[in-house]
């Protein structure tokens, strides 16, 4: 644990924090929408206008943290701004208001994530980047489980005072925004020469970015394209014969195991590999697919739903470790912004295509044809060879 420094413990309380204020309110979002007067299409509507929020302002405020030389402002107003969304869902009902907070709440999760993750690139070598990532990664998924836990409590003994929770909600933010404070920028960072971005400016990174990344991102890309909300598994769990306390409990156990394997794997793939990893993690997400496409045993579903969770551990931080080592350190901030944004992006429209093809040729179909795709993206980072030279401060993969 010796490589781990104050500033990723302080990150990674912030988003343990941070996490454990949106998941309190996860499980209860659309009830409450629908008890207030949201259609299926509105929610989903609303939900679509967050996730490209938060989606497109991430490249543009990555690049704006780099050109800047600034770090922790962008983390403690993106935080501040998430905290504030959640009570003000509660105060107002209309849906302009709603669509606001909203909003707000996804644009904060814009503005800090290329300026967070480049701090903790900033406090990791290349040969710890996974465990960093991996911690990061552990702590931001516990409040995965520790939300929609304190939520079920809290409804368990007041039933249907979603209002509430939303203030209750508010406290864990709070705490997460004082806690930025306690960061601090490093005075090595220097900012370039000023020049005015426009909001999609960071899109020519892409045409100036390293080789490797652009390889590594395409690859990215396509998985997310076809890797859709993890509601389909929920829902495909339900059409099997779960009850709700049973999908909830499930999708908990999901983000336990996510939490506990995180930071080891991401030690194991320091050592081993980050894109042997990560293929790994691949091959799981194809077998939960292939699973899923197939099982009715209802306690099948927690062995595929742990599977799930070592995949999660095996690629979502190690992802963005893998891109700050084959990109230069003064654009790390737009680099996973640029492939962050691309991301929600894809990651938006892979719901939309599952939706699609589950409506046209069922559920078995969806999974399948994901699966497939999955094992397609595996074939393709195989071919991508390691690094034959090392930047400032990349590493062989």
């Amino acid at each position: 644990m010796k490589q781990i420094t104050r500033t990723v413990w302080v990150l990674s309380v912030v988003s343990l924090l941070t996490d454990t204020a949106s998941e309190m309110l996860y499980p209860i979002l659309p009830i409450y929408l629908k008890s207030i007067g949201f259609s299926v299409v509105l929610i989903g509507f609303l939900e679509g206008v967050a996730e490209a929020t938060a989606g497109i302002s991430k490249g543009y405020f990555g690049k704006l943290s780099d050109t800047s030389g600034k770090r922790v402002p962008f983390v403690q107003i993106g935080y501040a701004f998430s905290a504030v969304s959640k009570p003000m869902m509660a105060v107002f009902i209309y849906p302009l208001w709603i669509f606001f907070a909203r909003a707000l709440d996804r644009f904060g999760k814009g503005i800090r994530t290329g300026a967070r993750d480049a701090i903790l690139s900033d406090e990791a070598t290349p040969k710890t980047k996974g465990r960093v990532f991996g911690l990061h990664r552990s702590m931001d998924t516990f409040g995965a489980v520790l939300g929609p836990s304190l939520a079920l409590v809290y409804l368990y003994y007041f039933p249907q005072d979603y209002k509430t929770l939303f203030f209750v909600s508010f406290i864990p933010g709070l705490l997460a925004v004082f806690a930025t404070f306690y960061l601090k920028d490093k005075k090595a960072t220097e900012p370039k020469t000023k020049v005015s971005y426009h909001f999609f400016s960071f899109l020519k990174y892409w045409s100036v970015s390293p080789v490797e990344y652009r390889k590594v991102v395409i690859g990215l890309l396509v998985f997310a394209l076809f890797n859709s909300s993890d509601v389909f598994l929920l829902l495909k769990a339900k059409q099997s014969g779960l009850d709700d306390s049973m999908v909830v409990g499930v999708y908990i156990f999901y983000n336990l195991i996510y939490a506990l394997f995180a930071f080891p794997i991401g030690i194991i793939a320091d050592k081993v590999g980050l894109k042997t990893i990560f293929i790994i993690g691949l091959s799981l997400f194809a077998t939960v697919y292939f699973g899923m496409s197939v099982n009715t045993n209802l306690y099948f579903f927690f062995g595929l739903f742990f599977l799930y969770g070592i995949y999660a551990s095996a690629t979502e931080g190690i992802s963005k470790a893998w891109i700050s080592n084959i990109t230069d350190k003064k654009d790390i901030a737009t680099a996973i912004g640029t492939y962050s944004g691309f991301q929600s992006i894809c990651t938006m429209l892979a719901s939309s295509l599952t939706g699609l093809i589950w409506f046209q040729f069922g559920a078995t179909t969806a999974f399948i044809t994901t699966a497939i795709v999955t094992l397609g993206v595996m074939l393709y980072f195989l071919t991508i060879p390691k690094p034959t030279t090392i930047k400032t401060e990349n590493l062989n993969q």
